[in-house]
């Protein structure tokens, strides 16, 4: 059975591999994008099953990245998990309609956050 893959969409390297590591050991394959033209190309080349993704990206922010999604019928239905600094002020009803199912404090977030996450949206 294949493993389902992660898009982590992170401009911070060191968060992303960390988050990897954790995502990897438990049984979920991986990709990097550290921004959105990157994460579009990576939609397009490895077809994730969830995509992880930090609002503030260098060169734009994720609402860009959401947007270019959900205008394509294959793209528009991965499920997004949100990891941002942010969480306090973005409301998941407000993003539901982009694809988002969760979104995770990176102030608060433990490693195990992470997995969690992924599993309640896969």
């Amino acid at each position: 059975m294949k493993k389902p893959l992660i898009l982590i969409v992170e401009d911070d390297a060191w968060l992303a591999e960390q988050q990897a590591r954790v995502l990897r050991q438990a049984g979920y394959e991986t990709s990097f994008a550290p921004h959105a033209i990157a994460a579009i190309e990576a939609v397009d080349d490895v077809h994730p099953d969830v995509i992880m993704l930090d609002v503030l990206l260098t060169g734009s922010t994720a609402f860009a990245l959401l947007n270019e999604l959900q205008s394509y019928g294959d793209t528009g239905v991965i499920p997004i998990v949100l990891c941002t600094n942010l969480a306090a002020d973005i409301k998941l009803d407000d993003v539901r309609p982009y694809g988002v199912k969760r979104i995770l404090d990176k102030a608060t977030m433990a490693p195990d956050d992470v997995v969690a996450a992924v599993r309640s949206v896969l």
